[in-house]
C-alpha cells in the first residue's frame, strides 16, 4: 500500500513545486537568458563585440574596478561588526536580544531614498556628524560622495543583513565544548582556531559572498546619492538603458553579463574555500 501512495506522493511534490519553478524560469532564468542573447548583439551582426569595447574601455574597467573594492570592503567591515554583534548578542539578555535582531530585521530594508537622505543629514559636507568631527578635530573634512564615503554607506546596510545571517550559525557552538576545551588545557585562542572557526568557516564563507551580492547590485542607493554620477557597474547599466543620450541596451546587456560573471567567480572561489574547509584536518 506504501508502494503505491509513494510515487503519488512524489508527483503531487512536483505539482506543488511547479508555480515556483514557472516563477522562477520566468522572473530568472528567461531575463538571464534574454540579457545574454542581447550582450552578443552588435551593430555588425552577433558577436563579443560589445564585450570587446567593454574591455578595452578605461571608463567601464573603472567602473569594475570601482564596484569591486566598495563590495569588498564593505563587505569585510560589515562582517567584522556583524560577527562582533552576532556574538555579543549571545550574551545578553533575551529581551535585549529580540530587539536587536527585530531591529537589524527592519534596517536591513532600509534603503533607496530614505538611506541617501539620512546619510546626507549626518555625514554630507554640512551634515551634523560630519561637523561635529570637524569641531572636535578628528578629521579634517570628509566626502561622502567619493569611494570612501560610498563605503562607509555600504557598510552601514551590509550591518544588519550580516547579523541576520550569522547570528543562527553561533547556535552549533555549544557550550560543553567550550568547557570540555578548558578541562583539556585549551584556551580562548586554541579554542575559536580549533573548534569555533572551523564549525562557522561555511557560515562566514557564506554570508561573505551573499554580502558581497548585495554590494555590487546595490543600485537606488548610490544613485540617489550621487545622482547617478559616481561609475560603478549598476550606474552605467541602468544610463544606458534609461538613458537619453547614452541610449544602448546591447553594451548594457554586456555590462550586466560581466557582473553576472563576477558573481559567478566569487561564487566558485566560495565552494572551493567551503569544500576545502569541509577536509581541513582537526
Amino acid at each position: 500500500m506504501s508502494a503505491i501512495h509513494k510515487p503519488r506522493g512524489k508527483w503531487l511534490a512536483a505539482l506543488c513545486l511547479l508555480p515556483f519553478a514557472l516563477f522562477f524560469f520566468a522572473f530568472q532564468v528567461a531575463p538571464l537568458i534574454w540579457v545574454a542573447l542581447n550582450s552578443l548583439n552588435t551593430p555588425d551582426g552577433w558577436g563579443l563585440g560589445n564585450f570587446e569595447k567593454a574591455f578595452a574601455s578605461k571608463f567601464y574597467m573603472q567602473a569594475v574596478k570601482f564596484s569591486l573594492q566598495i563590495a569588498f570592503w564593505s563587505s569585510v567591515f560589515g562582517m567584522l561588526i556583524a560577527i562582533i554583534g552576532s556574538y555579543s548578542l549571545r550574551q545578553v539578555d533575551s529581551k535585549l536580544r529580540d530587539f536587536v535582531i527585530a531591529f537589524s530585521n527592519m534596517t536591513s530594508n532600509f534603503a533607496g531614498v530614505p538611506l541617501a537622505f539620512a546619510f546626507i543629514i549626518l555625514l554630507g559636507f554640512n551634515g551634523a556628524l560630519t561637523l561635529l568631527l570637524i569641531q572636535a578635530g578628528l578629521i579634517d573634512s570628509f566626502n561622502l560622495y567619493s569611494k570612501n564615503g560610498l563605503i562607509v554607506l555600504y557598510t552601514y546596510f551590509q550591518i544588519p543583513l550580516g547579523v541576520l545571517l550569522l547570528y543562527p550559525a553561533f547556535d552549533a557552538l555549544r557550550q560543553d565544548w567550550r568547557e570540555s576545551a578548558a578541562l583539556l588545557g585549551a584556551g580562548t585562542w586554541a579554542f575559536w582556531r580549533h573548534i569555533g572557526l572551523p564549525v562557522l568557516t561555511p557560515a562566514l564563507l557564506g554570508t561573505f559572498v551573499i554580502l558581497l551580492a548585495n554590494a555590487l547590485g546595490a543600485y537606488a542607493t548610490v544613485y540617489y546619492l550621487t545622482t547617478g554620477n559616481f561609475n560603478v557597474l549598476p550606474i552605467r547599466i541602468a544610463a544606458m538603458i534609461s538613458g537619453d543620450i547614452s541610449l544602448d541596451p546591447n553594451m548594457a546587456s554586456a555590462l550586466a553579463m560581466i557582473l553576472v560573471g563576477l558573481m559567478a567567480a566569487i561564487t566558485l572561489v566560495h565552494q572551493l574555500l567551503l569544500r576545502r574547509s569541509y577536509h581541513v584536518p582537526r
